[in-house]
C-alpha cells in the first residue's frame, strides 16, 4: 500500500503569478461551535489561515464567536443568537455563503449532538453545492443521510467512533481492516446502490488513526505522519481547517485529504518534539508553516 509523501504538497502549493489578489486562494466558510465548545472555530480557522487560506469566515453561536474575536483579527466572526446552531440559523448561513462568495466550507467542530443541531447540519450539507469537510457532530449528522451526499465533494475527516457512526462499522488497529471498511463504505456513497461510479469520485473519507486511511472508493493511500501525543482536543479541527483550505482553492477531495493529513501529522511530530506531553493544538498550528516551507 501507498504512502502518503511531501510530493502531494506541490499539487496544492504552486508558484503564484505577479498579479494575484485576495480571494482567489480561497475563502472559507467554518460552521463551528456552541456556547461552551468556543476552541473548536479557532483551531479550524487558525490553521486554515496558516495553510494559506485568504479570508476566513467563522460562524456560530454568539459566546464562540466573541470569543474567536477575542483571539485573532485574522478571522472574521459572524455571531448567531443562542447556544447552538438550529434550523433557524440556516437561512442566514446561506445567505452569507452567498453575500460572501465563499469558495468551501468545514462543518461541524464543537457543535454538539442535539437533534435540532443535527437537523441544521444536514439542512445546510443538502442545500449547499460547494466542497465540504465534514467533520465531528457533523459527520454523525448526516449518517441518516448518506444517500444525499452523492455528487457532492465532500471530504469526511472521521476517528473511529464517528465512524461507527457514519457506517455502522467498529473498526479494530488492524490496517487491513481499516483499509477494506473505508474504501467499502467510501465506494457504497460515492456509487449508490446502482453502483454507477463516476470516473473521478467527488467523496472522500479519511479515517484518522495511528495510521490514517484515505479512499475515495477507488484510490486509497495511508499517511504515517503523526504523534501519540495528538490526542489533545483539536488536533482534529486543526486537520479539518487545513483540508477545508485545500478545497477552498480549488484541490480536489483526494489530494486534499492526503495533502492535510500529511501537513496536520508532520505539525503535530514537530509540536511534539518541543512541547512533549504539554502539546496543545495552538502549537501544532504554529508549525504548519515549516511543513509547507519550500514546497
Amino acid at each position: 500500500m501507498e504512502y502518503v509523501q511531501k510530493s502531494v504538497l506541490r499539487g496544492v502549493y504552486r508558484k503564484r503569478g505577479k498579479w494575484v489578489h485576495k480571494g482567489q486562494f480561497g475563502k472559507l466558510l467554518v460552521v463551528a461551535g456552541s456556547e461552551s465548545h468556543t476552541g473548536s472555530p479557532i483551531f479550524v480557522g487558525m490553521s486554515a489561515a496558516r495553510a494559506g487560506c485568504d479570508l476566513v469566515y467563522l460562524v456560530g453561536p454568539r459566546r464562540s464567536m466573541d470569543v474567536a474575536a477575542n483571539y485573532s483579527p485574522s478571522l472574521i466572526t459572524n455571531p448567531l443568537e443562542g447556544k447552538r446552531l438550529e434550523p433557524r440559523h440556516v437561512k442566514t448561513i446561506l445567505d452569507m455563503v452567498e453575500v460572501e462568495r465563499v469558495t468551501a466550507l468545514a462543518i461541524g467542530p464543537g457543535l454538539w449532538r442535539i437533534q435540532k443541531t443535527r437537523q441544521a447540519i444536514n439542512m445546510l450539507v443538502r442545500k449547499v453545492d460547494l466542497p465540504m469537510v465534514l467533520d465531528a457532530d457533523a459527520i454523525r449528522a448526516v449518517s441518516s443521510i448518506k444517500d444525499g451526499l452523492r455528487g457532492k465533494k465532500i471530504v469526511l475527516t472521521p476517528h473511529a467512533n464517528e465512524f461507527l457512526e457514519l457506517a455502522g462499522i467498529n473498526v479494530s488497529g488492524n490496517i487491513n481492516e481499516r483499509v477494506d471498511a473505508v474504501r467499502k463504505v467510501a465506494y457504497g456513497i460515492n456509487c449508490g446502490k446502482s453502483n454507477a461510479c463516476p470516473l473521478n469520485p467527488p467523496i472522500t473519507i479519511l479515517l484518522k488513526g495511528h495510521v490514517d486511511v484515505i479512499s475515495n472508493g477507488k484510490d486509497i493511500l495511508l499517511n504515517k505522519t503523526g504523534n501519540v501525543l495528538m490526542t489533545k482536543g483539536g488536533c482534529g479541527d486543526t486537520l479539518t481547517g487545513i483540508c477545508a483550505a485545500m478545497l477552498a482553492r480549488s484541490v480536489d477531495t483526494f489530494r486534499a485529504a492526503a495533502a492535510s493529513a500529511y501537513i496536520n501529522g508532520k505539525a503535530g511530530e514537530w509540536a511534539a518534539k518541543k512541547f512533549g506531553e504539554s502539546l496543545l493544538p495552538t502549537d501544532l498550528i504554529e508549525e504548519i508553516p515549516n511543513v509547507i516551507k519550500g514546497v
